[in-house]
């Protein structure tokens, strides 16, 4: 049966963790948009070096665990002597931004294929057009070619930053108290699993329902132009019927 006042008080024991959690999917999430659209350039490009780097990472990282990933970076980069004499070593050896470092090359390689297929989504005709204006590689690319892609793949993507949020439970392994670190602390203590994975359960839940709704707002206002055609779209085909 279950016990509802110690789901209460699983509650309040984890709420805390919301912070953490939210913490590593944001920055994860963010700086892996930079090299998302990095890598997909790269992929992109007429360069064979730089599809071969793109495609090595993304292979890499799209073919092994992403636990075996904050491992490696954890656990592995203490064991060369160069790094640990680095001035990267203070970060390095936090856990912290160990699984900040291991989810954003994770996302970063997931998300690379989700902006190239924004990218490749681009009408041709329309980059013609851009330079048949004048305008130079960069400022197509800001005023064309990113706002479209970043239109298509705003869908797709919103799901891997949801996949992302999912998956900073396994920073937990490493012992950040985010909200299964502090379940997995919680069953330990009163071995009781069902009660706390339920109220762990529920607050994932709730974090991705806000951020589907929010991906969902933000898709709206980016495609409220396609919204505005419509209409005008279904006066003409009525007019055209009459």
């Amino acid at each position: 049966m279950i016990d509802f006042p110690f789901m209460y008080e699983a509650l309040m024991r984890l709420l805390p963790g919301i912070p953490m959690t939210l913490q590593l999917a944001f920055i994860a999430s963010g700086f892996g948009v930079f090299f998302a659209l990095a890598a997909a350039l790269m992929q992109l490009s007429r360069s064979v070096i730089l599809r071969s780097i793109a495609d090595f990472y993304v292979f890499c990282i799209r073919g092994t665990p992403l636990l075996i990933q904050i491992f490696l970076i954890y656990y592995g980069m203490g064991q060369f002597d160069f790094i640990r004499h680095s001035f990267m070593w203070p970060i390095l050896r936090e856990p912290y931004w160990c699984a900040i470092f291991a989810l954003m090359f994770n996302t970063g390689a997931y998300g690379s294929q989700i902006v190239r297929g924004g990218l490749l989504s681009v009408p041709r005709g329309q980059i013609e057009a851009a330079r048949s204006c004048g305008m130079s590689s960069v400022m197509i690319y800001r005023r064309i070619i990113l706002p479209l892609a970043i239109r298509q793949a705003l869908p797709a993507y919103g799901n891997e930053v949801i996949l992302l949020l999912k998956a900073t439970s396994l920073a937990s392994i490493i012992t950040l108290m985010e909200i299964t670190g502090l379940a997995a602390k919680m069953i330990s203590e009163t071995y009781r699993v069902v009660e706390v994975f339920l109220v762990a359960g529920s607050l994932y839940l709730l974090i991705n329902f806000i951020l589907s709704r929010a991906v969902a707002v933000l898709e709206k206002r980016l495609m409220r132009h396609v919204a505005a055609e419509r209409p005008t779209s279904t006066r003409i085909a009525a007019r055209g019927a009459a």
